[in-house]
C-alpha cells in the first residue's frame, strides 16, 4: 500500500512540474492533441524521476549518518514533505479558484471523439503491457520466474534492486562487481527497489512501474505523430511499426527452409530468434529489448516529454517562407534563429534530461542528438544551448559521484557490428537488419513536401548515424540502444506512408498492405519467439524463500565482498550482496576489468598455498567465500580443501551442497 501511495504522490508532485513546461504546441489547429496525454505522461515521467532522486539522496545521507535502513527516512521524508506541499497547494488553489485544478488542467480535451479512440487504444495498450510484462517476469508461491529471453538483464537489474530492499547500498555499488564503483545507470533498479521495500512484492513493483513507463512513452510517441503527421491512423500504425520490426531476417528465414524442405516443421519447432547478421539472434531489433531493458522507455519518455516541448521550436523555424539557401542561411546568421524563446523552459528540460542519465543514459544521449537536428533548423538556438549545458552538467555530477575515473571511454568506430566495414558492407548490413526501414527513410525525404517533417525525419536518424560511428564501452553490441531510438521516431513517417498510400486507389491500398507486411513480418515471427521462449518450461526459476538468501541478507552489509562462482541469477544474487564477480559479460560490458578478478578468482580456487589464499583475499578485501560442490570457475575445475584450511567454515546449506566461509 505504501508502494502505491508513493507513486501517486510521486505524480501528482511530477504533474505541477510537468504542467510548467510541458503543456506546448498545438499551434496548428488542423492537428490539435488532446493534451491530457502529454500531462499525463509528463505528471508519471517527471514526478518518478524527482521522487526518486530525492528519496535516493536523503537515503544515502541517513545512511552515512549511521542508519541501518535508510530507506525509512528518504521515504518519511519524500512523502511528508509531498503531502504537506500538495495540501498547501491544493487549498490555496481551491480558496482562489474554487478548484484544485489549475486553469490549463480544467481543458486538456479538446477533441472529444477523438480522446474516446485514445482511451480505447490505451486501453488495449495496457492490457497487452500488463501480459505481456507479468508472462515473462512473475512470482508464484514464493518462486520468481523469469523468462529464457530475458532472464540475463534481469540477473544484474534484479540484484541491484535487492541491494536496496534488502541491503544498504549507499554508496552504490555494482552487485555483479562488488567493491567499485558504479558505472551502470540504477536509478530505475533503485526505484524498483524502493518500492519492494515499502511493500509492493518484486513483480509488482517491476511490471507496474515497467508497464506505467513504457504506456507513457507510447502515448507520448502517438501524440508526437498526430502532431507531425496529422492523422490518427498514422499515429496508431506508428505504435505497430514500433512493436514489430521490418528486417530482410524472416524472408531470408523462409528461403533458406524452403529450399531445406523443412519450412513448417521449423515452423512449430522453433524456439529461438532468427537472425543472420551478428548478434541479431540475441533479439538485439525486436521488442525484446523493451522487455528486458526496462529503464530504457522510461529513459525514452523523458526524452519524449523534451522533444515534444521543442516542436514549438522547430515550427517557429519552419514557418519562415524564404526558401531553400535562404531559408537554411537564415537559421544561422538571423537574430530569430539565436534570440530565446523560453529560457526557463529549456533550462528545465535540460535539468530533467541530466538527472536521467543515471536513469538510462543512452536514451539521455540519443535525445541530445536528436536535439542537435532540431537545433540546427529551428529558431531558438539559445534555448537549445541551454537545454545540452545543463543536460551535460547535471550529467557529469552524478558521474562524478558515482563513478571512479572517466565515465566512458568516447572512440571511432565505423560500421557498428557490420562484418565488412566498407561502405557498401555497412549498408548491405542495414539492410539486411532492418528491411527498407532506415534506407527507404531516405527516399521518404524526398517524397515529404512539408518541411518541418524533412527536418523532423532527418533529426530522428542522429542517433543511427552516431550509433555506426561512435563507440562509449568496452562492447560495440550496446550501441543497438541508439539504433531503437531512432527506429522509434522513424517509425512516425512509414505510419504516414501507409496511410498516404492506403487512401489512394487500389493498388496503392494494394501496396500499402505489402508495405505493411515487409514492414512488420520479421517482428511479428519475433514476438512468436519471445511467446514460445518465455512460456512453460523456458523460465529460470529463483526460490525467493531460500535459507541462503535470507542468511545473506541477514549476515552481509555492503562493505562485505563475497566471493562466489560466476553467477548469474539465483539465490545468491538475490540476497542482493556485494559479490566479487559475477557473471562476467555484466561488469565487463559496464567497463570493469573483469580479466584480473577473473584470474585472482581462479588463483583462489585452485591455489594449493594456504598463504598464497590469504594475500589475495586480504588484497581484495573479500570477506567471504562460497564454495558449491561440483563448480568450475572460467572453466576451471574449483578445490576446496585450501580454503577450507585457511578459514572459518560460518554457514553450510540444508543439503550440504553450498559452503560459505568468513575470511
Amino acid at each position: 500500500m505504501l508502494g502505491i501511495i508513493y507513486c501517486l504522490l510521486a505524480i501528482l508532485i511530477g504533474k505541477e512540474v510537468a504542467g510548467m513546461f510541458f503543456v506546448s504546441g498545438n499551434r496548428n489547429k488542423s492537428t490539435r492533441t488532446n493534451q491530457f496525454w502529454i500531462l499525463a505522461s509528463g505528471a508519471l515521467g517527471t514526478g518518478l524521476l524527482i521522487f526518486g532522486w530525492i528519496t535516493y539522496m536523503i537515503s544515502w545521507a541517513a545512511s552515512a549518518l549511521g542508519a541501518e535502513k535508510p530507506l525509512i527516512y528518504g521515504n518519511l521524508a519524500v512523502m511528508a514533505g509531498a503531502a504537506v506541499f500538495l495540501a498547501l497547494l491544493y487549498g490555496r488553489r481551491y480558496r482562489k479558484e474554487n478548484s484544485i485544478l489549475s486553469e490549463y488542467e480544467q481543458a486538456l480535451i479538446h477533441d472529444k471523439k477523438q480522446f474516446r479512440k485514445e482511451l480505447i487504444l490505451l486501453v488495449i495498450l495496457a492490457i497487452f503491457l500488463t501480459w505481456i510484462m507479468f508472462y515473462v517476469f512473475y512470482i508464484k508461491d514464493g518462486v520468481l520466474y523469469s523468462g529464457y529471453t530475458v532472464y540475463g538483464d534481469y540477473a544484474p537489474h534484479t540484484a541491484m534492486m535487492r541491494s536496496f530492499s534488502l541491503g544498504n547500498n549507499f554508496p552504490t555499488q555494482y552487485p555483479h562487481f562488488g567493491g567499485q564503483d558504479v558505472k551502470y545507470h540504477f536509478m530505475f533498479q533503485f526505484l524498483v527497489g524502493n518500492l519492494e521495500f515499502l511493500g509492493l512484492r518484486l513483480d509488482f513493483a517491476y511490471n507496474i512501474v515497467s508497464i506505467l513507463a513504457l504506456l507513457a512513452f507510447l502515448m507520448m510517441l502517438y501524440n508526437l505523430a498526430l502532431r507531425i503527421t496529422g492523422s490518427f491512423a498514422a499515429s496508431v500504425m506508428t505504435i505497430v511499426f514500433f512493436f514489430f520490426r521490418s528486417a530482410l531476417t524472416f524472408f531470408h528465414f523462409v528461403l533458406e527452409h524452403l529450399q531445406a524442405g523443412d519450412l513448417m516443421e521449423t515452423f512449430r519447432n522453433n524456439m529461438n530468434f532468427i537472425g543472420y547478421t551478428p548478434n541479431e539472434n540475441w533479439g538485439l531489433w525486436n521488442f525484446n529489448v523493451y522487455l528486458n531493458q526496462r529503464h530504457l522507455a522510461f529513459g525514452l519518455l523523458i526524452v519524449t516529454l523534451a522533444l515534444w516541448m521543442f516542436l514549438d521550436w522547430v515550427d517557429a523555424g519552419c514557418a519562415h517562407e524564404e526558401k531553400d539557401w535562404n531559408w537554411l542561411t537564415g537559421r544561422i546568421f538571423s537574430r530569430e534563429a539565436w534570440k530565446s524563446r523560453n529560457l526557463e523552459n529549456a533550462l528545465m528540460a535540460g535539468m530533467m534530461l541530466g538527472l536521467t542519465s543515471f536513469w538510462n543514459g543512452a536514451a539521455v544521449i540519443g535525445g541530445l542528438l536528436i536535439l542537435f537536428g532540431f537545433a540546427a533548423f529551428s529558431d531558438g538556438k539559445l534555448d537549445y544551448l541551454v537545454t545540452a549545458i545543463a543536460a551535460v552538467v547535471f550529467a557529469e555530477l552524478q558521474a562524478k559521484v558515482f563513478i571512479w575515473g572517466d565515465a566512458v571511454s568516447t572512440s571511432f568506430y565505423w560500421g557498428f557490428l557490420a562484418e565488412d566495414k566498407s561502405l557498401h558492407g555497412v549498408l548491405w548490413f542495414l539492410l539486411q537488419m532492418s528491411g527498407v526501414f532506415f534506407l527507404g527513410a531516405l527516399v521518404l525525404l524526398y517524397f515529404l513536401k512539408d518541411r518541418r517533417q524533412r527536418v523532423l525525419l532527418t533529426s530522428f536518424l542522429f542517433p543511427l548515424i552516431f550509433a555506426f560511428c561512435i563507440s562509449l564501452t568496452p562492447d560495440i553490441a550496446v550501441n543497438q540502444k541508439y539504433i531503437m531510438i531512432s527506429y522509434a521516431f522513424v517509425a512516425m513517417f512509414w505510419g504516414w506512408a501507409f496511410v498516404k498510400l492506403f487512401q489512394k486507389g487500389i493498388w496503392r491500398k494494394l501496396a500499402a498492405v505489402v508495405l505493411a507486411i515487409c514492414l512488420t513480418i520479421t517482428g511479428i515471427y519475433d514476438f512468436v519467439i519471445i511467446v514460445r521462449d518465455n512460456g512453460p518450461g523456458r523460465r529460470v526459476s529463483v526460490n525467493l524463500n531460500s535459507a541462503l538468501t535470507d542468511w545473506l541478507a541477514e549476515n552481509l552489509t555492503s562493505e562485505d565482498l563475497i566471493l562466489t562462482p560466476e553467477y548469474s541469477i539465483n539465490e545468491v544474487t538475490m540476497a542482493g550482496v556485494m559479490m566479487y564477480m559475477g557473471w562476467p559479460y555484466y561488469a565487463w560490458s559496464a567497463g570493469y576489468d573483469t580479466y584480473r578478478r577473473a584470474d585472482i578468482a581462479k588463483t583462489i580456487y585452485n591455489s594449493t598455498d594456504e598463504n598464497t589464499v590469504k594475500k589475495l583475499v586480504k588484497q581484495e578485501k573479500i570477506t567471504y567465500i562460497l564454495f558449491e560442490d561440483g563448480m568450475t570457475f572460467e572453466e576451471t575445475e574449483c578445490r576446496e580443501d585450501t580454503i577450507a584450511e585457511a578459514f572459518r567454515l560460518v554457514y553450510q546449506s540444508e543439503d550440504g551442497r553450498i559452503r560459505i566461509y568468513e575470511t
